[in-house]
């Protein structure tokens, strides 16, 4: 599927750079944004929230049907051009295989955006070890791999963003979710690393921190009905989606999205690790079933106000 984007006039005519805020003649050719686990949850409102601010798209999920009608979805809402390339990240290979289409295609990554990831709760003692690998192989292995091997033609180039999906669990431990909240704690130890590495580079590094969000992480992590999403401050991942974008462009190091989350951050921050740890052990309990319909009421009641 391609549609032609329409050229945007030069404000700066003397502008080398590709950075979407800038009006230069490169931006005759649209930045180019490729989104990792785009199809549902906030990956999903990243691609919108890209499309709606001028941008074309590389689309990277496993299932290409999903692909092909997000892709429609866009062309015909924002008149972005999509090339999707359906790959399971989970898979060691799959890095280098997204890389080898896109130097197939001619495509040059301006925004990186590494969003695809998922978790599990349980006690870790209790867990299939082939799903606590996939885990990490998704949440680290692949926004390493995926960042190794895009990163050196920003870097040659002068510009770019990079756009890393860690979590408020990154702050602190997270008992019975215990390999989810380490693998977002290497995201942000890693983005912060990295951006010191590259700065004065033109490339910027961000590192998207949201709390609970109104997606399907919760039931797929088997959680839907745990104290931190029943009666927790839950987000809408459109507005996740937007302050993300208006912080990679501001090359923000963090973003957390949420007041209520910038608040729970910071409180936690003076808190030792034992006190974090014991009180996430009380968040991810289970609510019984019918406190949990009611209290999932309010929440979303009170999601609707914001």
């Amino acid at each position: 599927m391609a549609i032609h984007p329409t050229a945007n006039p030069c404000a700066e005519p003397d502008c080398s750079q590709r950075h979407p805020k800038c009006k230069g003649t490169t931006m005759m050719k649209k930045n180019l944004a490729l989104v990792t686990g785009c199809t549902s949850g906030i990956g999903l409102h990243l691609a919108r929230e890209f499309a709606s601010h001028g941008h074309d798209l590389v689309l990277i999920a496993p299932v290409e049907q999903e692909l092909d009608e997000l892709a429609i979805e866009l062309g015909a809402t924002y008149g972005a051009r999509c090339h999707i390339i359906a790959k399971d990240l989970e898979r060691e290979s799959s890095a280098e295989e997204i890389q080898a289409v896109l130097i197939e295609k001619g495509l040059e990554i301006d925004i990186l955006a590494n969003n695809a990831g998922h978790g599990f709760r349980g006690e870790f003692w209790a867990s299939d070890i082939a799903r606590d690998m996939s885990m990490i192989n998704l949440n680290i292995s692949a926004v390493v791999r995926l960042t190794k091997l895009i990163l050196p033609t920003m870097l040659t180039r002068g510009s770019g963003f990079i756009l890393n999906t860690a979590s408020v669990a990154g702050f602190e431990p997270g008992p019975l979710l215990a390999v989810y909240h380490a693998t977002k704690a290497f995201v942000l130890s890693w983005s912060e690393a990295l951006a010191m590495e590259v700065r004065d580079s033109g490339v910027t590094v961000t590192a998207l921190c949201p709390g609970a969000t109104d997606t399907d992480f919760f039931s797929k992590a088997g959680m839907q009905d745990v104290v931190a999403f029943q009666k927790g401050y839950v987000m809408a991942p459109q507005n996740v989606a937007k302050a993300a974008y208006e912080g990679l462009m501001s090359g923000e190091l963090f973003v957390i999205p949420g007041m209520p989350n910038k608040l729970l951050v910071a409180a936690r921050r003076v808190l030792s690790d034992e006190a974090q740890a014991k009180l996430n052990r009380k968040q991810y309990e289970r609510v019984p079933a019918g406190e949990a319909k009611r209290q999932r009421g309010q929440v979303e009641a009170q999601e609707a106000t914001v």
